[in-house]
């Protein structure tokens, strides 16, 4: 199997079928149809589901699909490594985020890094903390922001102080009243909690502490999804104090602060110990300590 035919069949299963996959190719639509079909007979195994609109993997097919991602990984990250070595800024940085972290950091430091060094471009994966991981260890990208510990014997971090977990309500089902700037874990009781899977297990346990067991109405570890879900008057939603730059300011939403107790989060920018970073990821690195230097610690 070459290296064209994992390119083919990683740009098949990720735009979800033939035709648009052809368009990103370049190429027509029945030469890479034949293509997959050569693959196929080549090794011997069904790698798609036939019959579905969109391109389902056996079982075989999803083992090929996880070894492609990080061939694929590395050897772009080697051609990258290789050709960046004594030339300079340019090129591109391949990030992963979620999407709070992401919104809180990324606009401003791809602006002023854009200033500095014009010449680069970004790309930028936005998913939930495994999956950043995976694309890291895939080296599908260089630099990954998260809300997750890194394991510290495969990864070098940089780890942001640590930032309140605040409630958001719809003004038309706020409680306190609409002046209070916090809430009391106790005075959740019986409220409709819109909640991320990774806090789920603390926020119950102190929920719990309190005397009650909370009412989930939604788990979702999308930030941008549970604040919409605000909106419409589904329930209120705990998320990070950065998110606050996801909402837009139209009186709708009410924010406060988590108390007694306090809940914190925080913030991880990781890559891989074990690869040499292009230079471009070293650069944003830096400029990424520059920037927030009096808020982290390594």
């Amino acid at each position: 199997m070459e290296i064209k035919d994992m390119q083919a069949f990683y740009a098949v299963v990720e735009e979800g079928n033939i035709s648009h996959a052809a368009l990103r190719l370049d190429i027509a639509q029945p030469a890479l149809s034949r293509q997959m079909k050569r693959l196929e007979t080549s090794l011997g195994v069904k790698l798609f589901e036939r019959g579905s609109r969109r391109i389902r993997l056996t079982e075989a097919g999803q083992l090929l699909y996880s070894r492609v991602e990080h061939i694929l990984g590395m050897v772009d990250g080697t051609v990258r490594e290789i050709t960046e070595i004594g030339t300079g800024i340019a090129g591109s940085i391949r990030i992963g985020t979620i999407v709070s972290s992401g919104a809180q950091f990324l606009p401003q430091l791809m602006r002023s890094f854009n200033e500095r060094y014009p010449q680069v471009t970004f790309q930028v994966w936005e998913s939930e903390g495994t999956r950043v991981f995976e694309l890291l260890d895939s080296r599908a990208i260089e630099i990954g922001i998260t809300r997750t510990q890194a394991d510290a014997n495969v990864y070098d971090s940089i780890i942001l102080s640590n930032e309140p977990l605040i409630m958001v309500m719809n003004r038309d089902n706020c409680i306190c009243g609409k002046k209070d700037d916090e809430v009391r874990v106790k005075e959740l009781k019986n409220q409709p909690i819109i909640l991320p899977f990774r806090w789920k297990g603390s926020f119950v346990a102190q929920c719990k502490k309190a005397g009650f067991t909370p009412h989930l109405v939604c788990e979702s570890d999308s930030i941008v999804q549970d604040i919409l879900n605000v909106r419409t008057g589904l329930g209120m939603a705990l998320v990070p104090y950065s998110a606050l730059s996801l909402i837009t300011d139209d009186g709708q939403l009410v924010c406060k602060k988590l108390v007694d107790p306090d809940m914190m989060t925080h913030t991880v920018v990781s890559w891989l110990k074990n690869r040499t970073l292009s230079a471009t990821a070293r650069h944003f690195i830096d400029m990424f300590r520059e920037m927030y230097v009096k808020d982290v610690r390594d």
